[in-house]
């Protein structure tokens, strides 16, 4: 069978909403209180084979005398002037979600701040690294960074990373439980009002005692949890047994995201579609019927220049976007056209659901 495209007529097709199924909270939630947090210095690389700043470049200078000056050298910036192997850099290194400890390692990503040209094959000094800064006084200082710097991406030599070079000499410990209570913050992708109604209702049914509510919905992405009373010393058992619970996943919000530079559509099961005919580009299918004695070279050509396909909506609901997908995808329509039908329909109402185009 040969296709080519020429006129297409697609009506919407049919398909059943797929039963929901259980997730745990764990699963799409997280913890209030866990964050990451960004470490920030400012340093300077060493060892550079003439790549570095160079002596004109006086902030670069300035702080190499410092580090000079604490080894009880007493160069001056003037001396310095000749230099090529230095290069200032600032630094930042990323905490994790739940925290860190003294003694863990991060690594710690460079970024040359002057006129260096390539950082390669340098090495980054001993400096600081600062934490979020308080409202008054200056930042704390919660970790030492040092070690050789390795290029990433070669068509950027000003950039690299210090892998596990930045070692903290304090811990990071977020808070989670504040006053007997925690905070669960709903993913992104799943954050809605319904959603957060479900997980409440969900702990209040498995956790509360005296049908006292214990959980609530604040807003679509946060649903604040009391810990009982007996539990609040050592919270860590009711926080589990939080996470683990199943909730149904009900489909709250119908969605369509679109990536066109990568070419991905992802459709979520219940996006529905209003009763309509589109017609794009077209299609020709010529298929071969064998005579009574077929060979290759003996066929029977029938064309045909349009395909209608699918059915109306039923009466209890309009037709689902993913069978239409999937029969695009069938009929060998390219993800360029499949993207542009989809954003039609988006345009001309009948798509319901929400599109996102990134």
């Amino acid at each position: 069978m040969h296709k080519c495209y020429a006129a297409i007529l697609v009506l919407a097709v049919l398909a059943l909403t797929p039963a929901a199924q259980a997730v745990k909270i764990a699963d799409i939630t997280r913890i209030g209180g866990g964050q990451t947090n960004i470490l920030t210095g400012l340093g300077l690389v060493y060892g550079l084979k003439g790549t570095g700043d160079g002596g004109e470049f006086q902030p670069a200078m300035r702080p190499l005398r410092s580090m000079l000056a604490q080894f009880s050298d007493s160069a001056t910036v003037e001396e310095l002037n000749k230099v090529q192997n230095v290069a200032v850099v600032s630094l930042t290194a990323t905490i994790p979600r739940n925290g860190i400890r003294q003694g863990d390692k991060l690594d710690v990503y460079i970024t040359s701040l002057g006129a260096a040209t390539s950082l390669h094959g340098g090495r980054l000094f001993i400096c600081p690294m600062q934490g979020p800064r308080p409202v008054a006084g200056p930042a704390p200082i919660f970790a030492l960074s040092q070690g050789p710097v390795t290029i990433e991406d070669p068509s950027t030599p000003t950039v690299g990373v210090v892998k596990g070079g930045c070692v903290m000499e304090q811990s990071f410990a977020p808070k989670f439980v504040d006053n007997g209570r925690f905070k669960l913050i709903l993913e992104d992708p799943v954050a809605s009002w319904t959603i957060a109604n479900v997980i409440a209702r969900t702990i209040n049914g498995a956790e509360s005692e005296n049908g006292e509510t214990i959980a609530y919905a604040v807003d679509p992405k946060e649903v604040d949890v009391n810990i009982p009373p007996p539990e609040r010393d050592r919270p860590d058992g009711f926080i589990s047994r939080v996470q683990q619970l199943a909730v149904p996943m009900i489909a709250a919000e119908a969605r369509v995201q679109i990536n066109e530079r990568t070419g991905t559509l992802i459709v979520t099961g219940d996006v529905e579609i209003s009763p309509v005919v589109i017609s794009h580009k077209g299609m020709t299918i010529s298929t071969v019927t064998p005579a009574p004695v077929p060979t290759p070279r003996t066929p029977v050509v029938r064309q045909q220049d349009a395909i209608p396909m699918g059915t109306l909506a039923p009466p209890e609901g309009n037709a689902k976007l993913q069978d239409l997908v999937n029969a695009l995808e069938q009929l060998k329509v390219p993800v360029e056209d499949r993207i542009t039908i989809v954003k039609e329909l988006h345009k001309t109402g009948k798509l319901h659901a929400k599109l996102i185009v990134e």
